[in-house]
C-alpha cells in the first residue's frame, strides 16, 4: 500500500503540549482522573478531534470519542488508550495510546478520505486507579458494561471522596453511567508504550502483542512461634521469617527456571514483632505470579502453592493464603495479529511479536470486540515515572504501523 506520511515535528509538538497540562518533576505528568488537568487534558484531544474533521462526543463517565464515519456504516473500529497518568508519571504511558489514534485518523482522513468502516479514536479515563484504587480501567469498563450501580458512591479515592462525587464536580451523573455501554465496537486496537525493555534489547521500534498476561496476586501469612534470638535453639524453632525467606528465594527462581515470560515478585513483606533480637511470630507477605499463557500460568501457580505448602509443613509452620487479584490471559485476536504486522512489513517497519507483561484496558475491551496492541520502544525500560521516554522516529514508526493496519481495516 501507499507509505504513511507522519510529520514527526507535529507528533512533538502534540506530545508536548499534552504533557504540560499537569506538568510535574521537570519531564513528569500528574494528571488523574477528574482533576483540573484532567478536563483540560481531554479538552483539549476534543479540540484536536475537531480540528481534525472528527465528530466529537462524550460519555457518561468521560471517555473522550473522536469518530470518523464509514461509507458502510456497521460496527466501529476503535483505537485509543487512557489519558490519566500515576502520580506523577510521565508524558507517554497511555496518552501516547490517545494521540497515536487521532493522529492515524487525520492522517487516512487527510490521505484517503471518507473510509468504508468507521474509525474511532478515543481518550479513556481511569486506567491507572491512581486518584481511586478499586476503580482502574473505569473507562474501558463503563464501555464493556463492568461498572455496577453501587459502584460510583461505594469507590473511594486515596482522600476519602467518592467517585461519584469527583464526577459530579466535573459535570457528569454516575445515574448515566450504563449509558456509557457499547455493543457496536468490532476490533479494538492499543498503542501503548511498552513499559519493559523487551524491544530496547531486541533493537526494534515496535511490536505487535499477542497477549496480555493472566496474574494472580497472593497475601500470604506464615505463622510461627515466638521467641528469644540468642536463648531459643535452632533446631527448635518455628521461624515464620526462615519459612518466609526459603518460599521468596523459591518462588522467583521458580520463575526464572521456567524463563521468559513467566514472572514472580514479592514486592511487600511485614514482619511482626520486628524486632532484631526477636524470632518473629508471623511473616505476611505479597506474591504477584504472571504468565500470558493459559495453561502455563496455572503451572506456574501450581508450583508455588506446591512450594508453600511444603516449606510450612516442614518447618512446622502454619500458613494461610488470599487471592486478591486473579485475571486470565487475554490472548489477541489472531487475524488482527497478522494484519498488523503485515502492516508494518508494507511500511518498512521492523518488528517483534510479543507479549504484555502489564494490564491495559484491551483486556476489558476484548468482552466486547477483537482486540490487538502496538507497543513503542521504551527507552530502559521506563513506565509509570517521569523519566519514561519513547523517541520521535519510534513513535512514528509506530502511528504508521498503526494507521497501515487502520487503513486494511476499514479502507
Amino acid at each position: 500500500m501507499t507509505e504513511i506520511i507522519v510529520d514527526p515535528e507535529l507528533v512533538e509538538a502534540m506530545i508536548m503540549e499534552m504533557g504540560a497540562i499537569g506538568a510535574h518533576s521537570g519531564t513528569g505528568v500528574w494528571r488523574t482522573v477528574y482533576s483540573p488537568e484532567w478536563v483540560a487534558a481531554n479538552g483539549l484531544f476534543a479540540k484536536w478531534c475537531e480540528d481534525a474533521g472528527l465528530a466529537v462526543s462524550t460519555d457518561a463517565v468521560g471517555n473522550v470519542w473522536g469518530k470518523l464515519a464509514g461509507s458502510e456504516g456497521g460496527k466501529s473500529i476503535v483505537s485509543g488508550s487512557h489519558i490519566d497518568t500515576q502520580k506523577p508519571g510521565g508524558r507517554y504511558d497511555g496518552t501516547l495510546g490517545a494521540l497515536s489514534a487521532l493522529i492515524a485518523l487525520k492522517l487516512l482522513k487527510a490521505q484517503f478520505g471518507q473510509p468504508r468502516r468507521t474509525l474511532e479514536a478515543v481518550s479513556l479515563c481511569e486506567e491507572e486507579g491512581s486518584r481511586f484504587p478499586s476503580a482502574n480501567f473505569w473507562g474501558s469498563r463503563a464501555i464493556t458494561g463492568q461498572i455496577r450501580q453501587d459502584d460510583p458512591a461505594t469507590t473511594r479515592g486515596y482522600d476519602g471522596e467518592t467517585i461519584a462525587e469527583a464526577m459530579a464536580a466535573v459535570g457528569l451523573h454516575p445515574s448515566e453511567i450504563a449509558s456509557a455501554k457499547r455493543d457496536d465496537i468490532e476490533s479494538f486496537i492499543e498503542l501503548h508504550i511498552e513499559q519493559g525493555p523487551i524491544l530496547e534489547h531486541a533493537d526494534l521500534p515496535v511490536a505487535i502483542v499477542d497477549a496480555i498476561t493472566g496474574l494472580r496476586h497472593y497475601a500470604v501469612t506464615l505463622t510461627g512461634e515466638q521467641n528469644h534470638a540468642g536463648a531459643f535453639p535452632m533446631d527448635l524453632r518455628r521461624d515464620p521469617m526462615a519459612g518466609f525467606a526459603e518460599i521468596a528465594s523459591g518462588v522467583i527462581n521458580t520463575a526464572h527456571r521456567l524463563g521468559r515470560p513467566a514472572v514472580t515478585t514479592i514486592g511487600r513483606a511485614e514482619v511482626y514483632p520486628n524486632g532484631s533480637a526477636v524470632v518473629p511470630r508471623s511473616v505476611t507477605f505479597t506474591i504477584d505470579a504472571r504468565h500470558p499463557d493459559p495453561e502455563k500460568r496455572l503451572e506456574l501457580y501450581a508450583l508455588h502453592e506446591t512450594l508453600m505448602r511444603e516449606v510450612a509443613a516442614r518447618r512446622g509452620l502454619d500458613i494461610t493464603w488470599d487471592i486478591q487479584i486473579e485475571k486470565e490471559p487475554c490472548l489477541s485476536d489472531a487475524a488482527l495479529v497478522t494484519t498488523f504486522k503485515t502492516a508494518a512489513t508494507t511500511q518498512g517497519i521492523p518488528t517483534l511479536t510479543m507479549a504484555s507483561g502489564a494490564g491495559h484496558d484491551s483486556q476489558q475491551m476484548a468482552k466486547i470486540a477483537k482486540t490487538v496492541m502496538i507497543f513503542v520502544r521504551s527507552k530502559d525500560g521506563r513506565s509509570h515515572t517521569p523519566e519514561e521516554f519513547s523517541s520521535i522516529p519510534d513513535i512514528v514508526a509506530g502511528i504508521r504501523v498503526l494507521a497501515a493496519g487502520l487503513h486494511a481495516l476499514a479502507y
